[in-house]
């Protein structure tokens, strides 16, 4: 298992108990939706990387990408580090090594 493969499972899995954290806490069933979906869909695109599908990457980068910029929006307009700083960090180091896995299969 590679390091960008690892990335997109950790990050999907951060991404669902986010979801369910903002349930708990804040009642919010768009927070449970988005989380799980977007976790769902990293945690698939891993697997889909492990059975050798390159586009598997393609797919990790592309939603954490898109979670990446949500969340950097959310840190600019909140200015609190949980959930928006936590999530926006660790979705450039998830990205990062997105990105560098891309390149090197190039």
């Amino acid at each position: 298992m590679t390091v960008d493969i690892l990335a997109a499972l950790a990050y999907g899995t951060i991404a669902i108990i986010g979801g369910i954290v903002g349930y708990i806490r804040a009642n919010s069933k768009i927070s449970l939706v988005s989380g799980s979906f977007c976790g769902l869909l990293l945690i698939f695109a891993a697997v889909m990387q492990l059975q050798g599908q390159t586009w598997g990457l393609l797919l990790a980068a592309a939603v954490t990408a898109g979670l990446l910029v949500f969340f950097a929006f959310r840190l600019a307009k909140t200015r609190k580090f949980l959930p928006a700083g936590l999530m926006t960090v660790l979705g450039m180091l998830a990205l990062a090594v997105m990105v560098h896995a891309l390149a090197a299969k190039k």
